[in-house]
């Protein structure tokens, strides 16, 4: 085990789990979550009319998508060390922060702007992405997987929202989709609100100290860890954003495809709350990760034949794999781990190279489509994913912690 001392917290400033400042907390948390996809999923639906508007490619257009991944990547591995620095709460405030700065740049209509607002957004994500599951392990350590559930729902329940209005919301705008992306400043302004009483507190983590074989990095477990993390992202975020472009090509209209995509998310809102209360009950989470494979490959098969009648058979599925695939992740920074601080090392660390990988995703994706002129290659590069993302879980679901032989 890791003896390392948790937290150094000044007098007076002890955490509480209990109580009014228990509940101010949960809800800064929902808030903060909501933030998460939603200025991400909003894209999507509105992505040919993006490209139609701006002239872009499909290689090009994947990039709104993307370029937050890349900041996920460039950025998780730094949240830890910027938590101890500057304290938890203060470096979440920031990451709110950015995400409110990044929505309202991508309203000026310019290509520049749109895509430095859409990175500075991913840089605000990235940072919450990490430390969120953190501060649930070190403020709510008997409940953490019901926290996560919540925490999980609030996230996925706004970006099914998202995915679901950003059509009709941009065409009721004079402003059009600028408009529609730039409606989500008003949730991430509203976060930081809500999360302005925690910034009294300056929980700073203490540095743990662990031998190269029980660091993250060179653990095979932590690893496994990554590999899920980053695979289960490279098969949502290229479902989010071409889904609609694929069944709009297929003779869907824009708004049902755009419900579609909705419909996905919101069948992984109740399995994403359910999930990580199975897996802190259960002794390894083997069963839910093939569990969560079978869905995958059944959503698959049916986008596979290209019929839409099946298109609510293949989304369904496919949004509760998703919303599994999601809660297992980030149960297992915490259920893998000794202690908040190597949970967030862990976070960092999957989060970092897994987004690297899934940000390969909807640039491949769009790039296999212009390569073939059919959708049908690059669902199948979806299939194949599943099966590596199968073979990683079932280690990474093993009942085993990081520094553990």
């Amino acid at each position: 085990m890791n003896n390392a001392t948790e937290t150094k917290i000044k007098p007076g400033n002890e955490p509480a789990s209990t109580g009014v400042k228990a509940a101010v907390l949960l809800l800064g948390i929902i808030m903060i979550a909501t933030t998460l996809r939603s200025p991400i999923t909003a894209v999507g639906p509105l992505i040919e009319t993006i490209r139609s508007d701006t002239g872009m490619s499909h290689t090009l257009a994947g990039l709104l998508t993307t370029f937050p991944l890349l900041a996920f990547a460039v950025i998780s591995p730094l949240a830890p060390k910027l938590s101890r620095k500057w304290g938890m709460e203060r470096t979440l405030f920031l990451g709110v922060l950015a995400v409110t700065a990044g929505v309202l740049l991508r309203f000026i209509p310019s290509l520049t702007a749109l895509f430095a607002g859409t990175i500075l957004l991913g840089v605000g994500i990235a940072l919450s992405n990490v430390l969120l599951p953190s501060l649930i392990k070190r403020d709510f350590p008997l409940r953490t997987g019901i926290m996560t559930g919540i925490y999980s729902v609030s996230m996925n329940i706004f970006a099914a929202v998202a995915s679901g209005i950003s059509v009709p919301v941009a065409s009721h705008l004079h402003s059009g989709w600028r408009g529609s992306l730039v409606v989500w400043g008003i949730l991430s302004a509203a976060a930081l609100l809500v999360w302005l009483p925690q910034l009294r507190y300056h929980h700073q983590a203490a540095q743990v100290k662990v031998s190269g074989k029980s660091g993250v990095w060179g653990s095979k477990l932590a690893w496994q860890v990554t590999v899920v993390m980053g695979l289960q992202s490279f098969v949502f975020y290229s479902v989010v954003a071409w889904l609609p472009e694929i069944l709009t090509e297929r003779g869907m209209d824009s708004s049902t495809a755009g419900w579609m995509l909705s419909l996905l998310q919101l069948f992984s809102v109740p399995v994403t709350f359910i999930v990580p209360v199975l897996a802190a009950k259960f002794k390894n989470q083997r069963l839910l990760v093939f569990l969560t494979f079978l869905c995958f490959m059944i959503g698959f098969t049916f986008l596979l034949t290209g019929v839409e009648a099946l298109v609510p058979a293949a989304v369904i599925p496919i949004g509760m794999a998703t919303g599994s695939a999601f809660g297992l992740c980030t149960m297992f920074f915490v259920l893998r781990t000794h202690n908040s601080q190597q949970a967030a090392e862990l976070s960092g660390m999957a989060q970092s190279i897994g987004y690297l990988l899934a940000a390969v995703g909807p640039l491949l994706f769009g790039f296999v489509h212009d390569l073939t002129g059919s959708w049908t290659a690059a669902i199948v590069l979806l299939v194949a994913v599943g099966i590596v993302y199968m073979l990683a879980g079932w280690g990474a679901g093993s009942n085993r912690y990081i520094g553990e032989k």
